[in-house]
């Protein structure tokens, strides 16, 4: 059986044109119309109101006049405005030749400025599942916040149910998929609780992608999150951020790259930490054992200055396209700057370079912590004008890097910390095979540049860096 449904609203210009054509069709067809402003509109119609938008909602309402035609329950076509010609052949009716044969419609009151997350909770669709935690009247909903835990020590935004369903308008994936299971407490974790936990943080729908791939880079196995979390080391996770959406969002690059300032470094880096905290149950005193922990264990998120560099970015190294968004995570210790204001040949620059990273960790360690070296513009400068590429870079550094054995062993140099005696005769290099990394960021001016050590479980023995595509 055919049946159709109308949605108008007095305060739209069409829909008052089209008020003969409402009450023809409800004359000659099986018609329900619902008003959005005025339960008396159309006059000396039957009218279902409307006002609450429930209907409107349910039926995906963007346009008004909008009509729909179903037969047995099923739509079989819609309308929008008014179109003569569409309206005609949707409902095998002619309407009078005095009305313009074309006019477009006004927006849906579901689609005023806020509405759709307002109705999205209001009439629950089923894609929230989290538990609603009930704040009374009198309470700070910023207080609340802290006094269940939630918070990392700073403010956070209150997760109300709006919020959430605002942010999860930044992925297309389903709220209820399941990305992994947290550590420590090993918690079902799904785009929906990565949502919560992004508006906690002060993300914008547009970085929640970028949450979620770095949430679930953490869970890879080799990633080790358990085992970073655990440590009594300094480290915690660092995301690395390439592609276009780094661009997109507004990430920060340049200046100050690894500081404030900026909202998608900052809450991006954050949310990915409060996901640990508030899903896995990872909290300093518990399983976070870290003896001084470091500030980026708030958030500690940049993205590579890949437009600017004469080297490719660290995701084409890894394979990925310069057209292809990626996350880098690794366990990072706080930043080491290095200052070198008079070298002008990349011979000179990479043995500071190499001097610096020699007390990653300890200068007497070997192969145990990775490494990222952030070459600031001026720096790479002095490497693009000579022509030299990253790899040529690389290659030097670990030549740099092979110390000889004698100089690392048990007491050398008064140090009681060091490589067994055995190895006293062999050159050992400092990092793994693929265990430095090379990236370009910073500000314009200033001839510095910086070493980001790893956790001293980074390698093969304990947590690698890893490279994810974003998917939106």
């Amino acid at each position: 059986m055919l049946k159709y449904k109308l949605v108008v609203k007095e305060d739209c210009a069409t829909c008052q044109l089209a008020i003969p054509v409402f009450r023809q069709l409800s004359l000659e067809c099986k018609l329900d119309i619902y008003s959005q402003d005025n339960p008396e509109f159309p006059p000396e119609l039957d009218v279902i109101d409307d006002l609450a938008l429930e209907k409107s909602w349910a039926l995906n309402i963007e346009t008004v006049p909008t009509i729909i035609k179903y037969d047995d329950g099923q739509e079989i076509g819609r309308a929008y405005g008014w179109d003569r010609t569409e309206w005609e052949d949707l409902t095998g009716c002619s309407f009078p030749a005095e009305l313009p044969d074309f006019r477009p419609g006004c927006g849906s009151k579901t689609m005023d400025p806020g509405m759709p997350e307002k109705l999205a909770v209001k009439f629950d669709l089923g894609n929230l599942r989290a538990r609603q935690v009930q704040v009374a009247d009198e309470e700070d909903d910023i207080e609340a916040c802290f006094d269940r835990g939630w918070s990392d020590g700073l403010p956070v935004v209150p997760p109300t149910g709006i919020r959430v369903v605002r942010m999860l308008t930044g992925t297309h994936r389903d709220p209820q998929e399941v990305v992994g299971d947290v550590p420590p407490d090993y918690a079902e974790c799904t785009i929906e609780k990565i949502a919560i936990n992004a508006v906690l943080a002060g993300c914008k729908p547009e970085y929640l992608p970028v949450v979620i791939t770095a949430v679930e880079a953490a869970l890879q196995d080799e990633f080790c999150m358990h085992g970073l979390l655990a440590t009594t080391y300094f480290s915690g996770p660092m995301v690395l951020v390439n592609g276009p959406i780094s661009r997109a969002i507004g990430m920060n690059s340049k200046g100050n790259a690894l500081g404030q300032g900026n909202r998608a470094n900052a809450t991006i880096g954050r949310a990915l930490q409060l996901v640990i905290r508030n899903v896995g149950g990872g909290r300093p005193g518990g399983v976070d054992r870290a003896v001084f922990g470091n500030p980026g264990k708030y958030t500690y998120c940049f993205a590579e200055d890949e437009m600017n560099s004469c080297w490719d970015s660290l995701a084409v190294e890894k394979g990925f396209s310069a057209q292809q968004s990626t996350v880098t995570l690794f366990a990072a210790d706080g930043m080491q700057g290095i200052v070198d204001q008079k070298s002008r040949e990349p011979e000179s620059l990479a043995r500071t370079f190499a001097a610096g990273l020699r007390v990653v960790s300890h200068p007497k360690m070997v192969m145990a912590a990775d490494a990222f070296l952030v070459v600031s513009p001026e720096h790479e400068r002095v490497f693009r004008q000579a022509n030299w590429s990253k790899q040529q870079l690389k290659d030097r550094l670990n030549e740099l890097l092979l110390i000889p054995g004698e100089e690392l062993v048990v007491g050398a140099g008064g140090i009681a910390e060091g490589v067994p005696q055995k190895l006293k005769d062999m050159p050992l290099p400092k990092f793994r095979d693929g265990g430095l990394n090379i990236v370009r960021a910073g500000g314009s001016a200033g001839l510095f540049s910086a070493i980001i050590g790893g956790w001293g479980a980074t390698g093969k023995m304990g947590s690698i860096p890893v490279t994810r595509e974003i998917v939106v």
